[in-house]
């Protein structure tokens, strides 16, 4: 089962992870180390960004290495793209119509 990943980004130390593993992989442990959270809650964000496929992780030896998952995060720029899209044409339409009256 799929998570949302606007859902997931809602909560701010997830926000916080992700931003940790889009700068480079990282184990659970590296990750802990610079938040103010136990592993194991690191380790329960990780769990809810990939099954909202933010992040996805490989196996390296007895840890597990995180990284940001690029098809995940190229949705959510979509997503954004089009609302911004949406958001600049209602301002010109609202321009247009200013200029109209005037």
């Amino acid at each position: 089962m799929s998570g949302d990943p606007w859902t997931a980004l809602a909560d701010p130390t997830r926000r916080a992870v992700l931003a940790r593993v889009a700068e480079r992989p990282r184990s659970v442990e590296q990750i802990a180390e610079t938040l103010p959270v136990s592993r194991p809650a690191v380790s329960q964000h990780l769990r809810v960004l990939a099954e909202a496929n933010l992040v996805v992780a490989r196996r390296e030896g007895r840890c597990r290495i995180y990284r940001a998952q690029p098809d995940g995060l190229r949705g959510l720029r979509t997503e954004l793209e089009q609302f911004w899209s949406q958001a600049l044409r209602n301002f010109k339409l609202l321009v247009d119509q200013s200029e109209e009256k005037t």
